[in-house]
């Protein structure tokens, strides 16, 4: 895929091209809707106008332009160049992970190690509730992968970090983000309903430790800061209004990530920021040459509503235990009043 930079009416307008195929047209970074009426011949709306595309010459570098079906001009355009993004530390490590994760011995050796590990920790059985929360958590995002068509590797249990569902394609679009990052959460909100019903059925307080226990994980990872699921909603949503909106909003995720280590305690948290803001800054200097398709405004008001219900889910669990005389389920409400 190659961009080109095209100036209209003293309006700069940004052409990303497979071939002599229109795949996206942006100005002033958002996004432009375009009909095909005929094989290489690309319309939209602009100021009144209707301006048409012939990209059936881009080949022989002539790019021919319509106003209101009328021909105007055929600019003669420059040598094509592939828009690569840059490759720095971030895709190197990104390489070697791809590589490493290759083995089916490295993900059972790492499953045993996150079981034994949490074990060590705690107990065998909060070990295995939680691990059982994390899969759950992770084959929602592994299903919405395979929903868009996204060849995955597979789910990985990370010791004492988590889990990470791994993909071997790219997403194109804005709104597959989002899917694929709500659904771990909304997979872990049925885990913690599930829970409640069966503690209900059999009065055996496992089940409820694993309804609130699902509904602190998801919450968590439901947090506005990048890399967790919720920063990636947040980053899709802000990136697909303006490219300075998505940092603006990304670095007041970062901030408050920073506050909320600090005040907890989470060291954790704190490696997390460091890979987010990375992701940020990557995100932040390829803005120009994205492949991925913004969200429309429907689809940012979208996103948000459902980023907002899978919430109010989980704290909804978390609250129904609230009262509860057990420590364990009246843990997570006292973490989120303190």
């Amino acid at each position: 895929m190659v961009r080109l930079q095209l100036s209209l009416a003293d309006e700069i307008f940004i052409l990303h091209l497979n071939g002599s195929q229109l795949i996206q047209l942006f100005h002033q970074q958002q996004a432009i809707a375009f009909d095909n009426p005929e094989p290489k011949l690309y319309e939209f709306d602009f100021q009144g106008q209707r301006i048409g595309l012939d990209t059936s010459k881009v080949h022989e570098k002539s790019l021919v332009i319509f106003v209101n079906q009328q021909q105007v001009s055929q600019l003669a355009l420059p040598e094509l160049q592939e828009a690569e993004p840059k490759r720095g530390i971030i895709g190197l490590l990104a390489l070697g992970f791809k590589l490493f994760k290759s083995a089916k011995v490295v993900k059972a050796a790492l499953a045993g190690a996150s079981v034994a590990g949490y074990a060590w920790l705690f107990s065998i059985e909060f070990a295995l509730m939680l691990i059982a929360c994390l899969v759950v958590h992770e084959y929602g995002h592994v299903r919405a992968m395979k929903y868009f068509g996204i060849k995955t590797k597979g789910i990985y249990l990370i010791p004492f970090v988590g889990g990470l569902a791994v993909s071997d394609d790219k997403i194109t679009t804005r709104w597959q983000d989002v899917v694929i990052s709500l659904m771990g959460p909304a997979f872990g909100l049925i885990t913690s309903v599930l829970g409640v019903v069966l503690y209900y059925a059999t009065e055996m307080e496992i089940f409820a430790g694993v309804a609130v226990l699902s509904a602190l994980l998801n919450l968590f990872n439901l947090l506005p800061i990048l890399p967790l699921d919720g920063g990636h909603v947040l980053k899709s949503i802000s990136f697909s209004m303006r490219s300075w909106i998505g940092l603006s909003v990304c670095l007041l995720g970062v901030l408050f990530g920073l506050w909320l280590s600090y005040t907890f305690g989470l060291m954790l948290l704190v490696f997390f920021l460091f890979v987010g803001a990375l992701e940020i800054i990557f995100e932040w200097r390829g803005r120009h040459y994205s492949h991925l398709i913004p969200l429309d405004t429907y689809g940012q008001g979208f996103s948000a509503v459902m980023y907002a219900l899978v919430v109010a889910g989980h704290v909804a669990v978390m609250m129904h235990f609230a009262d509860s005389e057990s420590p364990i389920l009246s843990l997570p409400m006292k973490i989120l009043a303190s």
